[in-house]
């Protein structure tokens, strides 16, 4: 842990030799979501394995690439997949990235990603605002952190999610007419996925969507400054009496249908920054 700042300082000069500005905005691109990229205006793409101390996604649908551009007019660099704690990474390393982008100089950080469904109403394809979470991973990326110039030793957590990115995304689904849910995310470990039973628990805690990853980032971001907003595809729905069996490719499938509208509240988000 003692030289985690070190090593962040060394990814950081090695991005801001091939990097053509200074990031406003960061993205994360979740299972799934990796063609959000595509309407970035490329400038520079670094793969993973160039950058010192990022370590590789092993998840089939991430890329795996860090991308200088712009979207809507905003100099962004965006994160095409992500590393997850099931993959075997430990929290240090899932979260490394994040550190990485708040030190490029990004500002705030939107995070798009794949989560079940808990909530009756929901349907597959819906978009979820995610407002608030709940961390069943039994993990925090910040145990054992004591070097202040990371951030806080004990962040704030009462507001993660930003209030006025929040504002901005439900504004922009209102004009595009996308319907937009808000709810609670919970993240457990994986990656198996839940039983009935745990789905009902899930439910029962408050939780409108679970997920396998977004929350370790989230405390990170909390505790490095950024504004934060959290996009959730519902890949699924889960019922406990009325559960089906669910595959990862039906999940990736469905994620990616929910793309094209995910893509553009993204843009529509970043046009409305100030």
């Amino acid at each position: 842990m003692s030289d985690l700042h070190q090593r962040i300082e060394e990814s950081v000069q090695a991005l801001q030799s091939l990097a053509p500005f200074e990031p406003e905005v960061a993205l994360i691109l979740g299972t799934g979501l990796g063609q959000v990229a595509n309407g970035i205006k490329v400038v520079t793409t670094v793969p993973y394995g160039e950058i010192p101390h990022f370590v590789l996604s092993t998840v089939e649908s991430h890329k795996g690439n860090l991308i200088f551009g712009t979207l809507s007019g905003r100099n962004i660099v965006a994160m095409e997949g992500r590393f997850h704690y099931y993959e075997g990474y430990s929290m240090t390393e899932v979260t490394f990235p994040v550190r990485v982008l708040r030190r490029l100089g990004a500002k705030a950080l939107i995070i798009a990603s794949a989560a079940g469904g808990l909530n009756p109403v929901f349907r597959p394809g819906d978009i979820m605002l995610v407002t608030d979470h709940i961390n069943l991973m039994g993990e925090n990326p910040l145990r054992g952190l004591t070097d202040e110039r990371l951030g806080p030793r004990f962040p704030d957590m009462t507001r993660p999610y930003d209030k006025d990115l929040r504002f901005l995304a439900s504004e922009a689904a209102a004009e595009l007419q996308i319907p937009l849910q808000h709810g609670v995310y919970v993240a457990v470990p994986g990656p198996s996925l839940e039983t009935r039973a745990e789905t009902r628990m899930l439910r029962l805690l408050g939780a409108d969507a679970v997920g396998m990853s977004t929350v370790p980032e989230v405390i990170v971001a909390s505790q490095v400054g950024f504004k934060t907003m959290v996009l959730a595809a519902i890949t699924n729905v889960n019922l406990p009496e009325a559960m089906e069996p669910i595959s990862v490719d039906r999940v990736i499938a469905n994620a990616a249908q929910a793309a094209p509208k995910l893509e553009a509240l993204v843009k529509r988000v970043l046009s409305k920054l100030g």
